[in-house]
């Protein structure tokens, strides 16, 4: 059981290590002042098989901040129905079980209410586990998963995923998201997500949605977002249905908002 600190350059914090013997109640909770360190969990199942789970906050400077993924590291799958009980206990936005896989792994990706065909910031959160804490030495993992293969790189000390584009198509307005934000958007887009473009960059930072209308909608969920005077552009996530009202950040998203914001004010390279 331990805490482990990464320098503060790196965008990761592992916040707490779970060890599993595999399925029940938390036996212990350790405590310092008011501050958890570790909770160790203890399964029991008919064939008794032990799992690690490494809670890992993604694009964070220090911990119990950016966004938190769960990493479960395994010789081979869980059934079903196990995997996607840890992640409705876990209640984080994913949960990302892996398994060895040729020369890679193979990766799955469950949120509280359903398993899901990828998750970003949980797959670098799995990436850092297995280069910074499991001892992984090569420069480069590559990850098989329901979206196909997805390739994390290791360099200077920083990770960059390599993920396939979603370019989003025009589509109509549907009345929910309308009445959902209580405003009109100037565009309206979808692919995996429904992309919905709002004038100002405080429409974007004032939205309060009415989730119950957003889980009514038949794709997975909604990106907000609006051009920004500080940055490119700016977004905010929404899957009610899938159990995560709001996500921190999205990494999947990024698949669709890079292509579209690309083709508005072109591409940007990243300062040296």
């Amino acid at each position: 059981m331990r805490i482990i600190q990464i320098p503060r350059f790196c965008p990761f914090q592992t916040v707490f290590f779970y060890e599993y013997p595999v399925v029940g109640k938390i036996i212990q909770d350790k405590k310092i002042g008011s501050r958890p360190v570790f909770r160790y969990k203890k399964w029991v199942m008919r064939k008794q098989m032990e799992i690690s789970m490494y809670q890992i906050d993604a694009f964070a400077s220090k911990i119990f901040e950016g966004n938190p993924a769960a990493v479960c590291p395994s010789d081979k799958w869980l059934p079903d129905e196990i995997m996607q009980s840890i992640a409705a206990e876990n209640n984080l936005s994913e949960t990302a079980f892996f398994t060895p896989k040729g020369k890679g792994f193979h990766i799955r990706w469950f949120t509280p209410v359903s398993e899901i065909d990828l998750c970003g910031h949980a797959t670098l959160a799995a990436a850092h586990l297995l280069f910074n804490i499991l001892g992984y030495n090569k420069d480069k993992i590559e990850f098989d998963s329901k979206s196909g293969i997805l390739s994390v790189t290791k360099n200077d000390g920083w990770l960059t995923m390599d993920f396939p584009a979603q370019p989003p198509v025009p589509c109509d307005i549907p009345e929910e998201i309308v009445q959902a934000f209580n405003m009109t958007p100037i565009e309206c887009l979808k692919s995996e997500d429904f992309i919905v473009v709002f004038e100002r960059e405080i429409d974007i930072e004032l939205a309060d949605p009415d989730f119950e209308l957003l889980k009514k909608l038949d794709l997975r969920g909604v990106i907000i977002t609006a051009k920004s005077s500080r940055y490119d552009f700016v977004a905010r996530f929404f899957a009610p249905k899938y159990g995560i009202p709001e996500d921190p950040v999205t990494g999947s998203a990024y698949k669709q908002l890079a292509p579209y914001w690309t083709s508005k004010i072109g591409l940007k390279k990243n300062p040296s």
